[in-house]
């Protein structure tokens, strides 16, 4: 009997867990081959990403290497990019990779699955705004997170220079829900940290950030308490908060907001996700509006039983006509379910429907502050925090992330060594 092959696209929060354990539980004792594709040669939690943008997180030390993970973890590594799949065949399809001359690396390769999971995630969608896609930013990956801030680090020099006269930094960020109010918070704790490494004129109050909102409110996927308390913080930074608010067009210098021009130097788009659009027309698979996968309860495909899909990409319904957030938990919840699934398929068992349990939701505001909410079963209900125990919880949620890749000790490791780090290396990425 030959061993059955586990192919995983997509290493982010939700396929590099489900990779690590599938490989400590099956590879490892050669009950079955696992192995995890993606396009880029690290990972990163996507949370973190706004920290990346604005320095006060360098990926070059928090990043995962998925080639020395997977070594470590019992399962292979393929870098690539999916850019179709052949569901009689049972193959999934790999772009040609180039060098950065555009000259062939590798050619493009079908990969052989007996079972495959598509953890591909979500990308920013622009609702075809004219010039967004040209002229904003956005922050679904590293590479992007890093083009980011190197334009803020030379907006930052730009700044008060004889070539470059003004008298602000204009930043604007389109979406007030959880990546466009962290990013906010964090690129005025960048400021203030940047006056310290030698940019005098980098003040606050020359930081002039606009967050613009299309609806009615903040955050509108927490609850109006939680919000209320986020939009008084922003207030409190000076940040300009502007709901109702849509964004009809992005040019070289700023946004159109219907009648009115706003000007600003750096543009970012997080104004909702949808799953890459290949996914529609991938091999007769069912979509909804958004590309996401439509999924069963056991979280395989509506149309094939040996594919599975979790994550931002999965179109997984729940039964109040609403959808599973696109949202860390979500994925991990999805990995660990789709997990368990995998090895009863493989014991002859049967599988279990999967149930989305709302853990509650955390916004950090840098070192201003964070606020959430959590779903407390000893209080009876969702349980509103702020302040030192809800920033305590919101790091918390990366070190469960770290766990389910690296157990508790090294884990443990890790959180020590950020520790010291902090005391020994630039408090800001500063290159």
């Amino acid at each position: 009997m030959t061993t059955p092959h586990i192919l995983v696209v997509g290493g982010g929060a939700g396929g590099l867990e489900l990779a690590t354990r599938l490989g400590n539980k099956l590879g490892r004792h050669h009950k079955a081959r696992v192995t995890l594709i993606d396009r880029n040669p690290t990972h990163i939690w996507k949370p973190l990403l706004h920290e990346v943008a604005t320095g006060t997180l360098d990926v070059d030390i928090d990043q995962v290497t998925y080639r020395a993970h997977a070594k470590a973890h019992g399962f292979e590594f393929q870098l690539g990019t999916m850019t179709g799949l052949d569901r009689a065949g049972r193959e999934v399809i790999l772009a040609p990779i180039q060098d950065e001359n555009g000259d062939l690396v590798l050619e493009s390769r079908r990969l052989k699955y007996d079972y495959l999971v598509l953890a591909i995630g979500s990308i920013s969608n622009h609702f075809n705004t004219p010039g967004v896609q040209e002229h904003c930013i956005f922050l679904d990956s590293p590479t992007q997170a890093n083009r980011f801030h190197r334009r803020l680090l030379e907006a930052y020099l730009k700044l008060n220079s004889p070539l470059h006269p003004k008298e602000n930094l204009n930043i604007a960020i389109v979406g007030a829900g959880a990546t466009g109010v962290e990013l906010a918070a964090e690129l005025h704790h960048a400021a203030a940290e940047l006056n310290s490494y030698g940019f005098d004129d980098v003040k606050r109050d020359r930081l002039k950030i606009s967050v613009i909102e299309a609806g009615p409110r903040i955050l509108p996927a927490l609850p109006e308490r939680i919000a209320a308390a986020a939009h008084k913080e922003l207030l409190k930074l000076g940040v300009e908060v502007r709901v109702n608010t849509k964004v009809t067009a992005a040019t070289e210098d700023g946004l159109t907001l219907g009648d009115e021009q706003l000007h600003a130097e750096l543009m970012v788009w997080a104004a909702g996700i949808k799953a890459p659009d290949f996914l529609k027309e991938l091999d007769g698979l069912e979509t909804n509006r958004i590309n996401q996968l439509m999924v069963l309860p056991t979280l395989q495909s509506t149309i094939d039983s040996q594919i599975y899909v979790i994550g931002d990409c999965a179109g997984c319904p729940l039964p109040d006509n609403k959808w599973v957030p696109p949202r860390a938990q979500s994925a991990h919840q999805m990995a660990s379910h789709v997990a368990r699934n995998l090895l009863a398929v493989l014991a002859g068992k049967a599988q279990t429907p999967y149930i989305y349990k709302d853990h509650g939701s955390l916004i950090s505001l840098s070192r201003f502050g964070t606020v959430g909410s959590l779903m407390g079963n000893l209080v009876g209900g969702a349980m509103m925090i702020e302040g030192r125990i809800a920033r305590m919880a919101y790091i918390s949620l990366y070190r469960m992330h770290q766990m389910a890749l690296h157990g508790w000790w090294r884990t443990l490791m890790i959180s020590v060594i950020g520790k010291i780090n902090k005391i020994i290396r630039p408090r800001l990425k500063l290159h």
